[in-house]
């Protein structure tokens, strides 16, 4: 189905993406995870104050809408996006409405790290898309893992974010037909968990 690499792999979710996101049940399904979104906020508002989101590119699920609403009726909590180092790991930094962001070498819109108006910001959560996901059981636990653009920012990230911060929470975004099953991927011993994925069907924990 998806050839016999993860090139291949990622073309072809990429375009069911693409083309998922024309259809007619796209807005049903945003819909849904958009509430799955708010049930995890209200959930976990005392662990978290700060989110790490993204800029979406190729048609990746736009979730700016809702943090903003809910980082603007909640005076105290506070959103950030990621920028993209030489050395590919992301530093976060502070993102308010309206600010002006600066595309990438990769096209992603990034934050200016050099306006001291909006600090670097170390997050409580980062939600990180995915091009496509898996699951794999660990005894009673289950481990989340993300197939992305092959670039590893996330997973260089995570690495060194969790040595300081281990209750820090990384959850995946990503749509039910996304989940990949072993014989089309499996993670590599490089690739970070992830502690939950939202999908349509809800946050799996």
């Amino acid at each position: 189905m998806h050839g016999n690499s993860p090139k291949s792999l990622r073309q072809d979710l990429l375009a069911q993406r693409k083309q998922f996101a024309a259809s007619a049940s796209y807005c049903v399904t945003q819909e849904a995870i958009f509430a799955s979104l708010a049930r995890f906020l209200a959930d976990h508002d005392a662990q978290v104050q700060s989110i790490a989101l993204y800029c979406p590119i190729q048609d990746e699920l736009d979730l700016r809408a809702p943090l903003l609403t809910w980082a603007q009726s909640r005076g105290d909590k506070t959103l950030a996006l990621p920028f993209a180092r030489p050395d590919k790991h992301l530093d976060f930094y502070n993102w308010q409405e309206g600010d002006l962001l600066i595309p990438s070498r990769h096209g992603v819109l990034e934050p200016d790290p050099n306006n001291p108006r909006r600090p670097q910001v170390s997050p409580d959560c980062i939600l990180i898309p995915c091009v496509g996901w898996s699951s794999s059981k660990v005894g009673n636990k289950t481990h989340y893992w993300r197939l992305g653009y092959g670039g590893g920012y996330f997973d260089r990230t995570l690495a060194q974010l969790r040595k300081a911060k281990p209750n820090l929470l990384c959850v995946g975004i990503g749509f039910n037909w996304q989940k990949l099953e072993d014989a089309q991927w499996q993670a590599q011993t490089h690739d970070e968990p992830l502690d939950a994925m939202l999908t349509d069907s809800g946050l799996l924990i």
